[in-house]
């Protein structure tokens, strides 16, 4: 354990696992406003503490997930008192600030739109080559999203110290948000005949992916204006999440080159 000059505890062991615990520590970290991805809380625990932690956490709009004590117990077998909170290795950014940025400039706003993804390796691939593209922001759910911790960082090559990640509270009623903004609704999914060179990505583009398990959503399908696929040719149906992001982001790049 290693104690920063804020005062807060912090884990430094299995290449620093970017948490701390304890209801007061988690508190104090509230309200100096560090940058926290989710909030796990013992099940059984219910003290005035507790309730004053729930408080901030929803005003902050910081995820909350209710855990049994053994879960709390795997991360750290230190003094807990029911409460790990996981840190952000980035600061979010507003979505709204993204893409009136990009229209006040006269920039078409690619945005990538990332449903179910969980693998922190796969979401860091994603993120270095969306910067290296141009992708003007990654968004991603607050909960069912990879945690941003340092080997999703390290994974980006950094990128994910650059490129705009705004977490939203539902993924559902921000895709309608970009459909009002004026953004065009693009799913990736295997489940169309019509190849992603017949999308117009010239145009302000909401690009959405889901996991490689499960796909993408039924309510973001609900909502998406067109499906693309890539070809595939070969025996193998699929690719990695990771890698099908790199190939559709790039065909949006080439088109917009012209």
């Amino acid at each position: 354990m290693e104690k920063r000059a804020d005062g807060f505890l912090i884990n430094k062991g299995e290449q620093d696992k970017d948490f701390i615990f304890g209801t007061r520590a988690v508190i104090e970290a509230i309200l100096a406003h560090k940058e926290i991805d989710k909030i796990l809380i013992d099940k059984e625990v219910n003290n005035e503490l507790i309730k004053e932690l729930l408080k901030l956490a929803k005003d902050e709009k910081i995820p909350v997930v209710r855990v049994p004590d053994a879960k709390l117990n795997r991360i750290t077998r230190k003094n807990h008192q029911g409460v790990v909170a996981h840190m952000s290795s980035i600061e979010y950014a507003s979505l709204d600030n993204v893409i009136e940025e990009c229209f006040s400039k006269g920039i078409s706003p690619l945005i990538l739109v990332l449903d179910r993804i969980t693998d922190v390796r796969n979401f860091g691939a994603i993120a270095r080559t969306a910067d290296c593209a141009g992708v003007h922001a990654i968004v991603i759910p607050e909960k069912g999203a990879a945690q941003i911790n340092s080997d999703a960082v390290k994974t980006s090559a950094g990128a994910l110290n650059h490129l705009p990640i705004c977490r939203v509270k539902n993924l559902y009623y921000t895709v309608k948000d970009l459909k009002k903004m004026g953004l065009n609704v693009i799913s990736v999914s295997e489940k169309t005949d019509r190849l992603m060179y017949e999308a117009d990505f010239s145009i302000p583009t909401a690009l959405i992916l889901g996991s490689e398990e499960d796909g993408i959503s039924p309510e973001l399908i609900g909502l998406s204006d067109e499906f693309v696929k890539i070809p595939m040719s070969g025996n193998i149906g699929s690719l990695n999440v990771s890698v099908s992001a790199g190939v559709v982001i790039y065909e949006a790049i080439r088109q917009r080159s012209k």
